[in-house]
């Protein structure tokens, strides 16, 4: 039973990958050479981050939310904006077109994250005697990070690849990417600042993860249309 506990909560926290990759036209254009650069790039830019955490943060005596803390983890966590623009402007890629390579770096992107900070709770905790609904939620947050990563990566794809595109959007393609950079400070907020439990930290990413989804696609929809 907690094998099958175990490898329930596996298929949920990395099936959608998966998925994503076999069900849309990467899989038809070969790009998996793309999604494991850029996962190559998310573990460095993650080790950059955890140097520079252990460097300027301190150790908090208590759970409760710093703002100071909070601000500066933000500002350290834009590192990952330059490991993807490092991924979608200086890695070689094959001849695909940009939306192809978005959405390959964006894949590999969120991949790279759910290994790294998924994959070991899970192995130790979801084979656990004791059955608990947290691993199951921690599925659901990869899937809500995928879509995020995905979104990022359109967003940046627009900002750094794009030049023809309307300069009433570029405000806005600037202020989706900034929040959804910053996702990682808004749930530590409503975790420690408001008291928000684990499973309504997720839905509320659920439901961030899609707006931002459908706003990324919109946004990249009408510049791709003449001008």
């Amino acid at each position: 039973m907690t094998m099958f506990h175990f490898f329930n909560c596996a298929i949920l926290t990395f099936g959608p990958h998966a998925v994503y990759y076999s069900a849309t036209p990467l899989s038809e254009y070969d790009t998996l050479g793309t999604s494991v650069k850029a996962a190559l790039v998310y573990l460095g830019t993650a080790l950059v981050k955890l140097v520079c955490l252990a460097t300027f943060l301190k150790v908090s005596e208590n759970d409760g939310f710093d703002p100071y803390q909070e601000l500066l983890k933000a500002v350290i966590g834009f590192i990952d904006v330059a490991g993807l623009y490092f991924a979608l402007t200086q890695l070689t890629h094959r001849n695909i077109s940009q939306n192809h390579k978005f959405q390959a770096v964006g894949l590999g992107w969120a991949f790279a994250d759910s290994v790294l900070h998924r994959l070991a709770p899970l192995w130790v905790g979801a084979r656990g005697l004791e059955f608990t609904w947290d691993f199951i939620l921690q599925g659901l947050e990869a899937n809500a990070n995928l879509v995020l990563s995905i979104s990022l990566a359109a967003l940046g794809s627009l900002m750094w690849l794009r030049k023809n595109k309307p300069k009433t959007l570029i405000p806005i393609i600037y202020a989706c990417a900034g929040i959804v950079a910053t996702m990682p400070s808004i749930t530590s907020y409503l975790r420690r600042g408001l008291g928000w439990h684990f499973p309504k930290v997720v839905v509320f990413e659920l439901f961030t993860s899609l707006s931002m989804a459908f706003i990324s696609w919109q946004l990249f929809s009408a510049c791709q249309r003449p001008s």
